[in-house]
Parts: structure tokens; C-alpha cells; sequence
């Protein structure tokens, strides 16, 4: 095959990715019960077959996965010049806030989308939501200018882990527009472990 017209299938498969998800949230918010959402009503919507999805997306948690990978593009894709500037608990605040303002416009959907993969019976989601949550750690870390190693990243990792934890429950819930209240707990997060920091960093260092 000509290197053009890979290429071209690339786009084509991109974009049917993207059509498809963005039909799915679409459909989703209509409806508000994404747990119940199936392929072949998903198909029905966007008037083609259950195989031409499967092609795509496997099942509706796939289509979950998806949701939140673009998100994740959209928090690498932050402008981040100048940001080893700013103080570290400013430059994570950025970099965390921006994965969950990517996830804002679909946020009833995202919180039934979190519920289902938590659901008791889907234990077999929660492995990879543990790697995908180490990931996101990782990500922040690196976004932020931490390149700390040993013990101190250790401990990074733990408070970035329980600080996204606690913001994500408070996000959850703050139904309001954009999530102030849940912007408010990641601040005021950041800013205490700011404080444990320095102050562990302090006694350590005697």
C-alpha cells in the first residue's frame, strides 16, 4: 500500500474513533444512564451496525477508556511555557486541573462512567484503573519538573495519588458549572501538602 493512502486510512480511522465517542456522549447525556448504554442502541444512533462499532470499541467501557484518553491529550497538550516559573504547587494545580476541565463539559456522563467501572462486579476494570492512575501520577510529575528520586518520590507519588483521589470524589459531586468547590479542594489540598513538604524536608535534612 502506497505510504499516502495509509495514511489517509490512519485519518479515517481516527476520526470514526472520534465520531463514534463523540456519539456516545452525546447519546449518554440525553439519555442520562450511561451504565445502560449498549452498542446496539449506540449503533442505532449513529445509524450503522453493531459490527462496524466493534471495529472501534469493544464494549462500552472501551468507549469509557476512550473519554478519558482524551482528556489525558488534552492535559499534554497544555501550553506549559514558563511554568518552571511558578512555584510547584501552582504548576501541579495547572497541570491536575486541566484533565478535569477536559472532562467538565461531559460531567454527569464522566461520574456515570466512574461509577460503572467501580461497580462490584466489574472488579476485573479495577487493575487497570490502578495502572492508569499511576500513569497519571507519573504524568503530572514530569509536567510539574519533578525529578525527584528514592524516597521523596515515593511520598510525591503517595500525596499526588490520595490529593487526585480526594479532588475526584469532590468533583463527583459538585455538579455546579465548571466544579468550583472541587477546584477549591485541590488548592487547598495542594497547599497543605505543600506545607507537609517542607516541613518533612525540613526534619529530614537534621
Amino acid at each position: 500500500m502506497a505510504k499516502g493512502s495509509q495514511n489517509k486510512g490512519q485519518v479515517s480511522k481516527a476520526v470514526e474513533f472520534d465520531r463514534i465517542l463523540d456519539a456516545a456522549l452525546a447519546m449518554a447525556t440525553e439519555r442520562d444512564n450511561w451504565p445502560n448504554l449498549s452498542l446496539a442502541e449506540l449503533a442505532k444512533y449513529c445509524d450503522t451496525s453493531v459490527n462496524e462499532i466493534r471495529q472501534y470499541y469493544s464494549d462500552t467501557n472501551a468507549i469509557a477508556n476512550a473519554w478519558f484518553s482524551r482528556a489525558l491529550e488534552t492535559m499534554l497538550a497544555a501550553d506549559l511555557e514558563g511554568i518552571e516559573e511558578l512555584p510547584v504547587k501552582d504548576r501541579l494545580e495547572y497541570i491536575i486541573w486541566r484533565w478535569f476541565e477536559a472532562l467538565s463539559p461531559y460531567h454527569r456522563v464522566t461520574t456515570q462512567m466512574l461509577g460503572a467501572k467501580l461497580h462490584l462486579p466489574h472488579v476485573h476494570h479495577w487493575v487497570p484503573m490502578i495502572f492508569d492512575l499511576s500513569r497519571l501520577v507519573q504524568f503530572w510529575r514530569e509536567a510539574a519538573g519533578l525529578h525527584t528520586g528514592g524516597r521523596r518520590r515515593q511520598i510525591e507519588e503517595v500525596v499526588l495519588t490520595g490529593i487526585f483521589i480526594a479532588t475526584l470524589r469532590s468533583w463527583c459531586q459538585d455538579e455546579s458549572l465548571q466544579q468550583p468547590q472541587a477546584h477549591a479542594r485541590l488548592l487547598a489540598l495542594l497547599t497543605k501538602a505543600e506545607r507537609v513538604m517542607i516541613s518533612w524536608l525540613s526534619t529530614d535534612s537534621h
